[in-house]
C-alpha cells in the first residue's frame, strides 16, 4: 500500500486517526481473528484515567440509528458506497468502532506559578486489533515518530513540527508538540498528550481512575447517542491555584459541585432529544441562574439568520428544578435533518465571469494641414 509521507502535523495527526481509529486490513484481520469483544461502555468509560470534562460518542447508533433519520436518502447510499469502497480497497470498516471517547484533564500552574495547558486523550474501542492498527500508524509515519516503553506498553510518538516551534514562544503549546498513540489492550487504543496516556496506560492496570460519580453522570443515560460530563468549577479552581501549585499544595476552601454538567443526545421514532442539566448548588441559585440565561439567549436566537437553526434552539425548554438549571428538548427529526443538512450544504461558488479582452484604445483621426501655396 503506497501511502505519501505526511509533511505537516495536520497530516500526520489525521493520518493516524484515520488510519486508527476505523479499522484494519484484511491481512490483519485474518491474523487476529481471536482478538477480544469490545469492551461494554461502562467497562470502558471506568478504566480511564481521571478527567475534569467527558464526552462519549457511540458511533455505531449513530450510523445505525440516527444517521438513517438524519440524513438524505442519496446521501446515506453514497456514505454506505464509500464505506464499502474503503473495505473493499484496504480492509477497512468504519463500523467496527463501537465506542469513542474524548477526555480534557487540567493541571495545578508550575512552580513559577505559569499556567499549564490541559492534556486531551481519545480513547476507541471497537472490533479491531488495536495492536495491529498502532503498529501500521507507526510504519507510515515512521519519518516523524518514535516509541516509548512504559510499563510494558509501547507508544509510538509523533512530533508536531508546527506546534514545537510556536511552543518556544509559548510554552502553553509545548504539551502539544508531541502526540502518541498506544493500544491499552486488545481492541482498545487511547491518542493523545503523552503525559496523559501513561496515565491511561496506569489507569487500565487499575491506578489513578476516573471519579465514579463522572462515570454516573456521563451515562446517567446510557442509550445515549452522544453523552457529556464535566467539572469546570474544579477544573478552575485546580488550573488558578485555589488548589495550590505542582509543587505547593493548598488545602481546597470550596468542595461545591456548583458547574457540575450533563449533556446528552439521544433518538426515538419521532424526535431527536437533547437533554441536559447544571448543578447550581441550591434553588434560589438555580433560579436566579435560569432567568439570566433566559434573558440572554432568547434574544440571540431570534438574531440566528438559519430559519432551521432557529427552530432547533427554539424547542429548547429550561427551566430551574430544584438545585438544577435543566434544558429539555424534542425536535422533529425532519427539523433536525433540515438543520444538518443546511450546514452541511456547499456554498455554490459563484459563477466565474469571462474576463473581457481589453478594447483597443481608440485612436483620434488624423487631421490633415493643408499647406498654403504662395500666390
Amino acid at each position: 500500500m503506497n501511502v505519501a509521507q505526511p509533511k505537516s502535523w495536520v497530516a500526520s495527526l489525521f493520518a493516524i486517526l484515520l488510519l486508527v481509529s476505523v479499522g484494519r486490513s484484511q491481512s490483519e484481520v485474518q491474523q487476529t481473528a481471536h482478538a477480544a469483544a469490545p469492551q461494554s461502555n461502562v467497562s470502558l468509560l471506568t478504566t480511564l484515567p481521571e478527567a475534569d470534562t467527558i464526552i462519549y460518542l457511540s458511533p455505531q447508533k449513530i450510523l445505525t440509528e440516527a444517521a438513517p433519520k438524519m440524513m438524505a436518502a442519496d446521501d446515506l447510499l453514497k456514505l454506505r458506497a464509500d464505506f464499502a469502497d474503503i473495505k473493499k480497497n484496504v480492509g477497512i470498516d468504519p463500523s467496527t468502532v463501537d465506542s469513542l471517547v474524548l477526555a480534557v484533564r487540567f493541571h495545578k500552574p508550575s512552580g513559577d506559578l505559569s499556567f499549564v495547558a490541559p492534556d486531551v486523550l481519545s480513547v476507541v474501542s471497537g472490533d479491531f486489533s488495536a495492536e495491529a492498527l498502532v503498529t501500521l500508524a507507526g510504519s507510515l509515519l515512521k519519518e516523524n515518530s518514535r516509541t516509548e516503553q512504559y510499563n510494558a506498553k509501547t507508544i509510538t510518538i509523533v512530533k508536531i513540527d508546527a506546534l514545537e516551534e510556536e511552543a518556544r514562544d509559548n510554552p502553553m503549546l509545548r504539551s502539544f508538540a508531541e502526540l502518541g498513540v498506544v493500544a491499552l489492550n486488545g481492541n482498545t487504543f487511547a491518542i493523545g498528550t503523552v503525559n496523559y496516556l501513561k496515565a491511561a496506560i496506569d489507569a487500565a492496570a487499575g491506578n489513578g481512575r476516573i471519579n465514579p460519580a463522572t462515570v454516573n453522570s456521563v451515562l446517567r443515560n446510557p442509550n445515549a447517542l452522544v453523552s457529556a460530563a464535566g467539572s469546570p468549577l474544579s477544573a478552575f479552581a485546580k488550573s488558578f491555584g485555589l488548589l495550590g501549585t505542582e509543587t505547593t499544595p493548598r488545602e481546597s476552601r470550596c468542595d461545591s459541585h456548583f458547574g457540575d454538567f450533563y449533556a446528552a443526545i439521544t433518538i426515538d421514532a419521532t424526535n431527536v432529544n437533547f437533554r441536559g442539566a447544571m448543578n447550581a448548588d441550591n434553588p434560589d441559585t438555580a433560579k436566579i441562574i435560569n432567568g439570566m440565561i433566559s434573558g440572554v439567549v432568547q434574544p440571540l436566537i431570534g438574531a440566528l439568520p438559519e430559519e432551521a437553526a432557529r427552530t432547533v434552539l427554539q424547542a429548547i425548554r429550561m427551566q430551574a428544578r430544584e438545585s438544577e438549571v435543566v434544558w429539555e428538548a424534542d425536535v422533529p427529526h425532519q427539523t433536525v435533518a433540515a438543520f444538518i443538512q443546511e450546514k452541511m450544504k456547499s456554498k455554490e461558488e459563484p459563477a466565474v465571469k469571462a474576463t473581457p479582452a481589453p478594447a483597443k484604445p481608440k485612436t483620434a483621426p488624423k487631421r490633415r494641414v493643408r499647406r498654403k501655396t504662395a500666390k
